[in-house]
């Protein structure tokens, strides 16, 4: 595996949709294709239009493959998705969008079952955000086809069955607030056999077993060479953790930024978790428990700030402190750690533009502030994906935190984690800046007038 130099990463995120070339000596991206991720609303329920990925997928890896040769292929994806398939490896129905409320139709008789949160680390969810909750509703909505199911597959190793023909699982998408997995046990949740589902589960391999090469089709579809090998894959957030787990000392921290903001703290204190904030327990690609909280943060970072330039002055930071705008939970309700809370403005008449990105920005960083204290985060924390390239947020993150906090400078954190599977080595990327909490008081000010005012409103 060490000779493998260039690792092509199928990185399918919940609004986008990514292939990334990663060079594995510089442990950096060095080319990338990406389109948007929308599901298809049509009957019977809305669901993942996993063809035109498939199609932008193979067209990604033929076009990478034709600048840079391609050595090997890992995947990512988002949580709460997964598959059922028929002998043949085909679907025997759509994969389910897990913003769709059909599965909160059935809750009552799905809370009479699902294991408690002491044994799996899942909290309840509304919507599909449980995975068991949406193989639940499935079965009993579509018996029929749920009687030629096969396998059950997460959502990695959907696709690792498509670019290999071989059928997996794996314990970071098991583990990711599905009441499918025990991570104290290492082992499939009371629900799996309760529901007699256990001979419908794929084995579980580790994330960075090598399944098998490219099926022939692939190979001629898309030029690489047969021999090309499919890495298990993982589940986003857990890309995100693992070079860190490689490389840093405990205790610290990693935020996964994407359409959801993902806390998630290692060697941190002890602290007892919270499952009404949406805090729960993820099982990181060495097969261990991690503490960890979310919110659906780029999500409201695209709602807030449509049609918004992301352009803002010192003036518009320096107005945004001293007036303390605040902007208080929740504008994505139903999740995250403030789930029934309504958003409102405080001190907000007159701002402007500047002044308004500022004020969201304060705000994300606050929130996720917050999953981090739910969590026992302590050492610095490092954020991964879009938002440490926003000043502002890890600004205002360090103030929140009182801790150190690096931005990452990879463009996708999810992806350099996946291709260090095809690797041994144990060195993570350049770690990019370091923020220390701001020396002026006024961050800090701000931050406790955010809590203070969250408190009341609660």
């Amino acid at each position: 595996m060490s000779a493998m130099r260039h690792v092509a990463v199928i990185d399918i995120g919940k609004t986008n949709a990514k292939v990334a070339l990663v060079d594995l000596t510089t442990l950096s991206e060095v080319a990338l294709r990406r389109t948007a991720n929308a599901p298809v609303r049509l009957a019977p329920y809305p669901r993942h239009d996993v063809e035109a990925l498939w199609t932008f997928i193979l067209d990604s890896l033929a076009s990478l493959n034709r600048e840079q040769r391609i050595d090997a292929i890992s995947i990512t994806t988002h949580g709460a998705t997964g598959v059922l398939v028929d002998a043949a490896g085909e679907l025997v129905l759509p994969v389910l969008d897990y913003e769709f409320d059909g599965p909160d139709r059935l809750a009552a008789d799905y809370e009479a079952i699902r294991p408690p949160f002491a044994e799996t680390g899942t909290p309840r969810l509304p919507l599909g955000l449980n995975l068991g909750a949406q193989f639940f509703w499935q079965q009993k909505s579509f018996a029929a086809e749920f009687a030629r199911a096969a396998a059950m597959l997460m959502y990695p190793q959907y696709w690792a069955l498509r670019l290999t023909g071989i059928a997996a699982n794996e314990v970071t998408s098991l583990g990711c607030h599905t009441d499918l997995w025990n991570p104290w046990t290492a082992d499939f949740s009371s629900l799996i056999d309760s529901l007699e589902w256990r001979g419908l589960m794929a084995p579980v391999r580790t994330a960075r077993d090598r399944l098998g090469p490219i099926l022939p089709i692939v190979a001629v579809r898309t030029g690489l060479d047969p021999q090309t090998p499919v890495f298990c894959g993982l589940h986003d957030s857990n890309a995100s953790l693992l070079p860190h787990l490689l490389s840093d000392k405990p205790p610290f921290s990693v935020v996964s930024t994407g359409t959801w903001v993902v806390s998630m703290a290692v060697g941190g204190k002890q602290i007892a978790l919270d499952a009404a904030r949406d805090t729960l327990v993820n099982v990181n690609a060495l097969g261990d428990p991690v503490p960890s909280a979310r919110f659906m943060g780029g999500r409201e970072f695209s709602v807030l700030t449509k049609d918004l330039p992301e352009q803002w002055t010192e003036a518009d930071v320096g107005a945004v402190l001293a007036r303390k705008v605040l902007l208080l939970p929740s504008t994505q309700q139903g999740s995250g750690p403030f789930p029934h809370q309504t958003a409102i403005w405080l001190n907000a008449d007159g701002m402007n533009n500047g002044q308004r990105f500022a004020a969201i920005s304060f705000y994300l960083a606050l929130m996720t502030a917050t999953c981090l204290d739910l969590i026992g985060a302590d050492g610095p924390t490092t954020i991964e994906g879009p938002f440490a390239r926003n000043r502002l947020f890890v600004g205002m993150l360090a103030a929140g935190t009182a801790r150190a906090v690096v931005a990452s400078e990879a463009a996708t954190g999810t992806s350099i984690g996946a291709a260090l599977l095809a690797t041994d080595q144990r060195m993570a990327q350049g770690k990019g800046e370091r923020m220390d909490p701001p020396t002026d008081p006024v961050w800090a000010d701000y931050a406790s007038a955010w809590r203070a005012a969250v408190e009341v409103q609660g």
